[in-house]
């Protein structure tokens, strides 16, 4: 489950990382270009959306701001896992012009990035709202943005898989192979750590056995037909919690869902995103 505290502390680094990559430091002095406008210019701006999309990112905005100026007023016209279509206004910006032409861009690339990792998490939790199954992430996040990603997947309608290597056991082949084998290594973790759940991944029916024997708290059903999946969940007889991975894909969902399985895990949740299109535009009036 993803720590709020560590959620929090996270967007302020990001964002604190962020303003320094686009500034070169993290003196606002060294944006050359907002040098133009006055610094006593006051301005309104809004934000809209060109494209329909599932809104994420409101905090990272915020605490844009708030590192860079904390008399730029931000107002919010949607929340997080709203649903907004084009050409809608999402919030307001109210103070410096200097400083609100300085925190634009990064702003507005965490609000999309972010916002399009959602989107796409709510087109596939779609495909099986009609099922009891959970659609998992990965670990296949932008680096540096594991805790935004896997909060913005939340925000989609899917669920978080282990937040990293620490908070859950997920046994891959490799590590079967240095421990041995299935039994082997499932032993071992329960030994070291009895409270964390042991996952592992198999490749075939006869591994599943093995890893039921063991007593494994969730078993990876990896690159399994539909036929193997039902043959899983017969055989399974709900000892284990099972997830189907492997080359998920929309057109595959509603059959992957239907063989019974209790997850589906698919790392395009946060790796094939595409980021939402916004604009910024100063107000006239």
């Amino acid at each position: 489950m993803l720590n709020q505290q560590r959620l929090k502390a996270d967007i302020s680094r990001s964002v604190r990382e962020a303003l320094a990559e686009d500034l070169g430091s993290t003196d606002s002095r060294d944006d050359i270009t907002a040098q133009l406008v006055s610094a006593e210019t006051q301005y309104r701006a809004k934000v809209i959306t060109r494209e329909p999309a599932v809104i994420c990112g409101v905090d990272w905005v915020n605490e844009t701001f708030a590192q860079l100026d904390a008399s730029v007023v931000v107002n919010w016209s949607v929340s997080d896992g709203d649903h907004v279509e084009a050409e809608q206004t999402l919030f307001t910006l109210s103070g410096s012009a200097r400083s609100i032409l300085i925190g634009e861009r990064t702003a507005l690339n965490f609000l999309q990035l972010l916002s399009g990792t959602a989107t796409l998490c709510n087109r596939y939790a779609q495909h099986t709202a009609h099922t009891s199954v959970k659609l998992l992430d990965t670990r296949k996040t932008i680096p540096g943005l594991r805790t935004a990603q896997k909060y913005a997947v939340t925000c989609g309608g899917c669920f978080n898989h282990r937040i990293g290597l620490y908070d859950a056991y997920l046994i891959k082949e490799n590590h079967i192979a240095a421990c041995g084998s299935i039994t082997a290594a499932i032993e071992k973790a329960k030994s070291l750590q009895a409270d964390m759940p042991v996952e592992v991944e198999v490749e075939n029916l006869d591994e599943l056995q093995q890893a039921l024997a063991a007593q494994a708290d969730i078993v990876m059903l990896d690159n399994f037909s539909i036929v193997d999946l039902e043959q899983a969940v017969a055989i399974n007889q709900g000892r284990a919690k099972l997830e189907a991975s492997g080359n998920v894909s929309e057109t595959t969902l509603a059959a992957l869902a239907a063989t019974g399985v209790d997850y589906i895990s698919i790392g395009a949740l946060t790796k094939h995103i595409t980021a939402i299109d916004l604009s910024m535009r100063f107000l006239t009036d």
